[in-house]
């Protein structure tokens, strides 16, 4: 075997290994969401439809009562960008990172969803664009055949995935201690729970979304401040 496969073949394992942790929770969760999805009244394919041209985990679990109530297409769309409006700023602090094949960045901007961006920006040295690319296919295809699975329990079998939705929190929990592992910056940790307490005290409606803000505000301004000391 040539060594230049060999080595191929070692960065997908590598790469196959950083996306079992987002398996853990993509799996069960894709499977909550395929198998409401059809209990709703909807199709199997049109769930995994979904998985693969929506692919935004939230959006597809707030797009299931909007679609049983009839809501239009227009509805959909405008709460799926209110909901993943965060991505954005996900992509800016990439933008010098990605790959150079049109398509293949076209995709990595599509699936750079929040537990792919996490690992990426975890690993040291960061992959290169390429494998960027591959572990966010990687992570996409655990959703997808969490989605599949799901969907053949709605079809098949009166199951009930009372507690498995969890798995999302899980994720995030383990997801938060990985990123602290690596940067040692405790401040984030601090402003993201504090921003929502304090917006679930002023305007509980909004609370999510508002904290959200907040903390890209805050990122922003340290981000700066880092910068400026750098120099």
């Amino acid at each position: 075997m040539q060594p230049a496969v060999i080595g191929e073949s070692f960065v997908r394992a590598a790469i196959f290994s950083m996306s079992l942790p987002v398996a853990m929770g993509y799996v069960p969760l894709g499977t909550v969401f395929g198998f409401l999805f059809v209990q709703a009244g909807g199709s199997w394919y049109m769930a995994l439809a979904a998985s693969l041209w929506v692919y935004a985990g939230a959006s597809q679990f707030a797009m299931i009562p909007m679609l049983a109530a009839g809501l239009p297409v227009a509805s959909l769309a405008l709460a799926a960008l209110v909901i993943n409006l965060r991505h954005a700023f996900y992509g800016l602090s990439l933008l010098n990172d990605q790959p150079k094949n049109q398509l293949t960045r076209f995709y990595l901007i599509f699936a750079l969803t929040d537990e792919t961006y996490s690992v990426i920006t975890t690993l040291k040295p960061r992959p290169t664009p390429e494998q960027m690319a591959l572990l966010a296919g990687m992570n996409q295809a655990w959703w997808v055949l969490g989605t599949l699975l799901g969907a053949g329990l709605g079809t098949q079998l009166p199951v009930s995935l009372t507690g498995l939705d969890f798995a999302l929190a899980a994720l995030f929990g383990v997801l938060t201690v990985e990123q602290w592992r690596a940067t040692r910056a405790w401040l984030p940790l601090l402003i993201a729970p504090v921003s929502y307490a304090l917006m679930l005290w002023f305007m509980p409606e909004q609370a999510l979304l508002l904290a959200m803000a907040v903390c890209v505000l805050s990122s922003i301004i340290l981000s700066a401040r880092s910068s400026k000391g750098a120099v």
